[in-house]
């Protein structure tokens, strides 16, 4: 069992920047493929950025690309998302998601089925 816990939300103003962290308890996260989605009030839940196991490879939602830089640290459990040139409707609970299954990252990895844990998620409130 994995419990992932993020943290690094909170209120910013549009075009400031943050960095969200999800940090994992009882494993090392080298073994998953790991990923942040995030979900605003009355809309479902979104892809917002993911990366294979080794860390090489990533890819994110149209609406953050650019912006958005998800990297991660095996050695530490952790993984981050530094978020920048924010825009009021990045405001969501942004949740840490890692996926234990064998798949080949590039599978799916933008679907929330494809993942095993959760976070309980983190409040990002962007200001205009």
């Amino acid at each position: 069992q994995v419990q992932l816990v993020e943290s690094g939300g909170g209120l910013v103003q549009a075009g400031g920047s943050l960095r969200l962290s999800c940090a994992a308890s009882g494993r090392t996260l080298s073994n998953y493929v790991m990923a942040w989605f995030r979900q605003a009030p009355g809309k479902e839940r979104e892809f917002v950025a993911g990366i294979s196991r080794s860390g090489s490879s990533t890819g994110y939602g149209d609406s953050v690309k650019g912006r958005f830089t998800i990297s991660r640290d095996n050695a530490k459990t952790t993984v981050y998302l530094q978020m920048s040139s924010l825009k009021p409707e990045d405001t969501a609970v942004y949740y840490c998601a890692a996926d234990r299954s064998t798949l080949n990252w590039g599978v799916n990895y933008r679907y929330s089925s494809r993942y095993d844990y959760w976070g309980q998620g983190t409040q990002v409130t962007v200001s205009s």
